[in-house]
Order: structure tokens, then C-alpha cells, then sequence
């Protein structure tokens, strides 16, 4: 399991020696035990560090249980390092060496599966659940007071006496209202200690709507979508429900950013498109939003004294005069300065029309 600390702890580590990074798909469509092995073997006889090859075997062969859809593995056998993640969510498999964690998929992975509150609501309760990375991490539920239905006939036939048809709606909908407002209250607390970034709602149109106006105004614009559910649902139905539409609202999303991207660089100000020039903003710390496409790779150089990086063969480094040494991918060192200097990763799965800049673009802060 992959928590937010770990991530963080990923990203900060440079331990000035080769890093082995591994991810391996364990998709049942794959293949079993067996075969998973001999994929991850033939992967590694691409890498030439010996011991580091040692350590991700022995993992394998003698801890990992081969639960999950997918594995991570980082060893730096230079400083005695290692660690290893178990995601309910596949991966491509795939093995890199850097002098850093390969941590451009997990940065996929928190952006699609991060952080999903979800809440069902009905006139009486709700049920909230926290996702994380494909797993349920946290879940609870409340329950308000018990709504009746009033029939019709009985008691004072004069409308908006207490006891008549009238006043006893009357009483039903504020007691429907009260229900709301507390379940309003147990969600933002539920959502606070999760630190959840985006919220679905499950539920009847009119629940969702008064749940939703109940909501404090910081958490209703966390809403991205609702859905009809049942609330007594499984916990894999609520899962597979709110992916489906969180998945939909997130494409529609990063087809907007991609717009506002494109517009803003066009008029010369709160954007940029195109690599070396979206390179520059991560190196001034402007990139408040960085878009790349599922997969995007570019060699390129970065100067060991000031951090900047380019896709151009320089001598010494414009700004500072440093030196520059070359890196396999200056699209995962992009993704981890803006990361670390609190930024947000947009990483895009279907084609956009950013594809005519290469594929990478950024919203500016200034």
C-alpha cells in the first residue's frame, strides 16, 4: 500500500548513486505466478547492477505475497535502500535506472485514483467512503431520525393543522432537511481527516441536490459528479460506479485545462506549450499545473548547479554557468520539481489537441 508520506519520500530521495526502479503488471490476464517471474527476469537482464538485481529477486522469490494488480520496487543497493508497493491499481511494467526513484506512473496513478471521497445519501443517512489508489481506505456511516410516510385520510381534514396531511409534511420535509444538514456535517469531517481531493455524490436527484447546497462552500467545489445508487450497495459497486464516472468528469476536465493551456500560451501570458519552453517555467517555479501525455519521454540535460533543464546540448548552463549532465528523461525530472514545489501533474490520456505542441504544456501561476 502507497500512502501520501511514501510518495513524498520518493520524490525528495536522491541518494547520489543508481536507483533500480521496477514496475510489474499482475493483471490474472497476464498470466500466473510463473509467468509474471519470467517477464520481470527478462526485464532485468537489461539492467547492470548486480546487486540491485539480488535484492528485487530475493523480494520476489521470498516476501512478496503476489497479491495486487501491480508492484513498484526501488532499490539503491549503494546506500542499502529499498522499498516496495503493493497497488490495487495495474501498472505497465516496465524497469528504469536513474539517479532518482522512477516515479512518473505513480504520478499517473495518483492523478486518475487519488483521493476520491464518495458519499451515499438518502432522507435519513448517508454512507461516505474514501478511495485511494483503487483501495478502500476509510468508510463510514450515520443515521438521522426516522422519516415517515404520511397516508392520506385521518386526522384534522384542515390543511396545515397540527396533525392534517399538510402539517405533517410540512413536518417531514424539515425533519428530511435536518437529516441533510447533519449528514452535510459527519461528510466535511469525514472529507477533512482523508484529505480528500475530489468528492462524488450517490444518490436521487433532490438528496444530491440539498446534500450538495448543505455542503460548506470548499468542499462543494470538490464536487466533479453524482450518480443514482442504492444505498445499500456493496462496497465494489460504489468502487466501480464512481470510477466510472470520475474517470468521464476527469476527461472532460483535462480537455478544458488542455483549452486553457493552449489559449493562454497563445496570448503570451498564463501558459505555455511546447517542451523546452514548458521546461523553462519549471525551472523559474511558475508551473502551477504541468499537462503531459501518458507515457511522454524526452532525454535532455540538466544543470547540476541551478537545476535547469533542456532538451538542447549546452556547454554551460545560461543562468548560472554550471554544468550540465545528461538524464534519460527530463519529463520525469519536470514532474518531480513541479511536485515538490507543490504543483499539480495533469497527466492526459487521450489524444488532445496539445499533441500539435508536443504533447506537454503548462498553466502558469504568474
Amino acid at each position: 500500500m502507497l500512502s501520501d508520506h511514501d510518495f513524498h519520500e520518493l520524490l525528495a530521495y536522491k541518494p547520489q548513486k543508481p536507483v533500480l526502479s521496477v514496475y510489474l503488471n499482475l493483471e490474472p490476464v497476464t498470466g500466473g505466478v510463473d509467468t509474471h517471474k519470467l517477464y520481470l527476469r527478462s526485464m532485468l537482464k537489461q539492467v547492470t547492477l548486480p546487486e540491485d538485481i539480488a535484492a528485487v529477486e530475493r523480494y520476489f522469490d521470498h516476501e512478496f505475497d503476489w497479491s495486487g494488480r501491480s508492484v513498484a520496487v526501488f532499490s539503491c543497493a549503494g546506500r542499502d535502500w529499498f522499498r516496495a508497493y503493493s497497488l490495487a491499481v495495474p501498472l505497465r511494467s516496465r524497469v528504469r535506472v536513474s539517479e532518482r526513484p522512477h516515479v512518473k506512473p505513480l504520478a499517473d496513478l495518483l492523478d486518475a485514483y487519488g483521493g476520491y471521497g464518495v458519499a451515499l445519501v438518502d432522507k435519513q443517512g448517508g454512507r461516505f467512503f474514501y478511495f485511494h489508489l483503487g483501495e478502500l481506505r476509510e468508510q463510514e456511516g450515520v443515521v438521522g431520525e426516522s422519516v415517515r410516510r404520511t397516508k392520506r385520510g385521518g386526522g384534522s381534514q384542515s390543511p396545515g393543522r397540527r396533525g392534517g396531511i399538510a402539517g405533517q409534511t410540512h413536518f417531514a420535509e424539515e425533519l428530511v432537511e435536518r437529516n441533510i444538514r447533519e449528514v452535510a456535517e459527519f461528510a466535511s469531517s469525514f472529507f477533512a481527516e482523508n484529505n480528500v481531493r475530489r468528492i462524488l455524490i450517490g444518490g436521487t436527484e433532490d438528496t444530491v441536490s440539498l446534500f450538495r447546497s448543505s455542503l460548506p462552500k470548499a468542499w462543494q467545489s470538490l464536487v466533479i459528479g453524482a450518480f443514482p445508487i442504492s444505498m445499500t450497495a456493496s462496497d465494489a459497486e460504489v468502487f466501480e460506479k464512481a470510477m466510472e464516472v470520475g474517470r468521464k468528469v476527469e476527461r472532460e476536465r483535462e480537455q478544458k485545462l488542455v483549452d486553457a493551456v493552449i489559449t493562454n500560451a497563445a496570448k503570451g501570458r498564463g501558459g505555455v506549450v511546447l517542451l523546452d519552453d514548458t521546461l523553462t517555467a519549471v525551472r523559474e517555479g511558475r508551473v502551477q499545473t504541468l499537462l503531459i501525455r501518458e507515457g511522454l519521454r524526452a532525454p535532455g540535460y540538466h544543470c547540476t548547479g541551478c537545476g535547469f533543464l533542456t532538451t538542447q546540448k549546452l556547454e554551460r548552463c545560461l543562468f548560472c554557468g554550471g554544468k550540465f549532465e545528461e538524464i534519460p528523461d527530463a519529463i520525469e525530472m519536470a514532474v518531480r520539481e513541479v511536485m515538490q514545489a507543490g504543483g499539480d501533474v495533469e497527466v492526459l490520456h487521450d489524444d488532445t489537441h496539445l499533441g500539435q505542441y508536443g504533447h506537454i504544456g503548462a498553466l502558469l501561476r504568474y
